[in-house]
């Protein structure tokens, strides 16, 4: 058995997913959390279900509609389960209206009867199912009430079965007819495919004939309307009428959410207060959370003066056990300092998902999208794209795939282009790294400012390339703007806890391979000569001269320096941009064995320097992963490899702009 469960954007669809199979899918109170099918099996049954992406019709205008449509009539949904917000009720049974035209029987979750009161609003759970011959049941999927009535009414089949509501004037219901006796018994959903000849859906245009047409054309005449404008309208005089008798509303005090609005989206002081936000939330992941744990936590895998240190550790036990050298340098100055050079920065990353959790969770991005989207649009962008940018503040990969969400193809691409430009947790630790150590209390405020950097770049390439080649129409931007919630803080630690644990998974994996790598290129020559320091050095290793062939593309960046190990490791980005940081411990180990900036190869570091090399890891190509994403969502190569470009070329030239200073300043 499957059901498909369909819904508005942000009505709490992927929330009651979570309830039904226990599993943890992104929740965040804004729309396009769900982009792709997900699939699972309810609670105590072998039920599967699919969260399909929120809608509001299945008219496909948009990528979600499509996929949300395609599903319904490809994979033979059982039944429709349908979750419907309660305080939007007059938007959300447009959607319902076509679903019970499917023929597919169908059961409603009326979800958030929680907060119904507090809206003056009072319904009739009768009277409306009466109303719709379909099955209503309230819930909360956020408190988690009545979820089980709903699981054993589906496990059961104790719900109405589908009668294909009649919603329209005699003459249309009559049309409806005409055409759906005219399609041969291969056509399924006939009531649907009907409608849909008369909205002039392209989708179901192959089912015409000159007859139908001719049809079609009286009714609009009839109603002075087109075909699509017709069935929307008769649709929405069926569901004010029937909410006429079953929906009351007592007059609506100010709530929260209006006095809150007053102020954060004041036309003046709305951006303001978003910069003050995200400076906040640098000034506690960087400038608190980073000052104080990051020393602590490399003593704990390097050593100090006053703790011994894993990697230290392990060095010793190893030859005092009589293994050899190599062995010991392997796991001490390869392993452990690499994954160690990581695994630094996981109390920052926990800080970060917790704060822009919280914010999401809570209703504020849906608005700061919608009020930076008359901005945006002045950069040839919608609001709709800050939903990948603040998304992509956790990882590019998810960001990526949530451009899907924006309509104009043009502008889709350009957001997929620019998205990497923000700064990802992947790239936190070099961002913590260089600026705790090279401007110390002013930490976070440095690392805030490439922040605000990006953005003003995104805003800039925006316009240049969409006067130059991303010439589309500008789209319009509709957004709902939910009630201000306080943060399901079982959501978010969920939430924190996966995005963290998958950062410590590629801390155990492709960094531990990586920095195994990186340890072997740097520990021997081309004739497997062990470096040892003093006999073999460094700048002798493979790793050396593989670097030294691109250390001149990074000499300006470097404030006129040709350093092979700086420019070896921010290639290294390309594979996980945490691994920068990776490669720089390990070549730093294996070279004098001491930590990042206080060994020689990388003493050349100036403020300036550190400031440019910052500048171009986080705005470079990103990673292997984001990159194929890329690739994926453009639907070819030529694109994918147009923009890694773009993001490359960019980056040098800015970072080499910032370089250059020092090299003035150094002549």
């Amino acid at each position: 058995m499957i059901v498909g469960l369909y819904g508005n954007q942000n009505s709490g669809k992927t929330t009651l997913f979570n309830e039904l199979t226990g599993s943890n899918q992104k929740v965040g109170n804004w729309p396009g959390v769900t982009i792709e099918k997900k699939e699972g099996r309810i609670k105590g049954s072998d039920i599967e279900i699919v969260d399909l992406p929120g809608i509001y019709s299945l008219s496909p205008y948009t990528l979600e509609e499509e996929v949300s449509r395609k599903f319904l009539f490809e994979e033979k949904v059982d039944v429709i389960l349908n979750i419907i917000d309660s305080t939007s009720i007059e938007r959300s049974l447009y959607l319902s209206t076509q679903l019970l035209e499917t023929g597919i029987d169908t059961v409603i979750a009326l979800n958030m009867v929680d907060i119904l009161e507090s809206h003056g609003i009072n319904i009739d759970i009768d009277k409306l199912s009466d109303a719709l011959g379909v099955t209503i049941i309230k819930i909360s999927a956020k408190n988690g009430t009545n979820i089980d009535n709903l699981i054993s009414t589906i496990k059961e089949g104790n719900y109405k079965k589908n009668s294909n509501l009649k919603i329209y004037p005699n003459d249309v219901e009559k049309l409806i007819n005409e055409i759906s006796s005219s399609f041969n018994e291969s056509i399924d959903n006939k009531r649907f495919a009907s409608v849909k000849i008369i909205e002039h859906d392209r989708a179901f245009q192959i089912l015409n004939n000159e007859i139908l047409e001719s049809r079609s054309q009286d009714i609009e005449k009839k109603y002075d309307m087109d075909g699509e404008q017709l069935i929307a309208s008769l649709r929405y005089q069926f569901i004010e009428s029937i909410l006429k008798d079953s929906v009351k509303r007592t007059k609506r005090e100010n709530t929260i959410t209006d006095k809150l609005d007053k102020i954060l989206l004041n036309k003046y002081l709305a951006i303001p207060i978003f910069i003050v936000i995200m400076g906040l939330v640098y000034l506690l992941t960087v400038g608190v959370v980073g000052r104080y744990t990051v020393d602590l936590i490399d003593s704990l895998f390097n050593g100090s003066s006053s703790i011994k240190g894993l990697g230290p550790l392990l060095e010793e036990l190893i030859l005092n056990a009589g293994g050899s050298p190599i062995s010991a340098s392997l796991v001490s100055r390869g392993i452990i300092a690499g994954v160690g050079a990581v695994c630094n920065f996981i109390p920052q990353i926990i800080v970060l998902f917790t704060l822009l959790a919280i914010l999401e969770t809570s209703g504020y991005m849906s608005r700061i999208s919608f009020f930076l989207d008359r901005v945006f649009h002045k950069f040839g962008l919608s609001g709709k794209s800050l939903v990948p940018f603040i998304v992509g503040s956790g990882c590019s990969v998810p960001a990526i795939m949530s451009c899907r969400t924006i309509e104009d193809k043009d502008e889709r691409h350009l957001s997929i282009l620019l998205t990497p430009f923000i700064p990802c947790n992947a790239k936190l630790p070099i961002i913590v790294l260089f600026s705790s150590f090279f401007f110390g209390s002013s930490s976070w405020l440095v690392s805030f400012s490439l922040y605000l950097i990006a953005f003003l770049i995104i805003l800039l390439s925006g316009y240049i390339l969409k006067k130059l080649f991303y010439k589309g129409h500008e789209s319009t931007f509709v957004a709902e703007l939910p009630e201000y919630k306080l943060p399901s803080f079982k959501y978010v630690f969920k939430d924190v806890y996966d995005k963290t644990l998958a950062f410590i998974k590629r801390a155990g994996t492709i960094i531990f391979i990586f920095s195994v790598i990186i340890w072997f290129l740097s520990s021997f020559t081309w004739r497997f000569e062990y470096v040892d320091g003093e006999n073999i050095l460094i700048e002798n290793s493979i790793l050396a001269s593989i670097g030294n062939a691109f250390s001149w593309f990074f000499y300006f960046i470097l404030g006129g320096n040709n350093s092979w190990a700086a420019s070896v490791s921010a290639i290294q980005g390309l594979v996980a941009k945490e691994q920068v940081i990776s490669s720089m411990s390990v070549i730093a180990k294996v070279s004098d064995n001491e930590a990042i900036f206080n060994s020689q190869i990388f003493s050349f570091f100036t403020p300036i320097t550190a400031y440019a090399y910052m500048v171009f890891n986080i705005f470079s190509a990103p990673c292997i992963g984001a990159i194929s994403t890329m690739r994926k969502e453009f639907g070819n190569y030529k694109d994918m490899f147009k923009a890694v470009l773009f993001q490359t070329l960019l980056a040098w030239v800015l970072g080499s702009l910032i370089g250059l200073v020092q090299l003035l300043i150094s002549i």
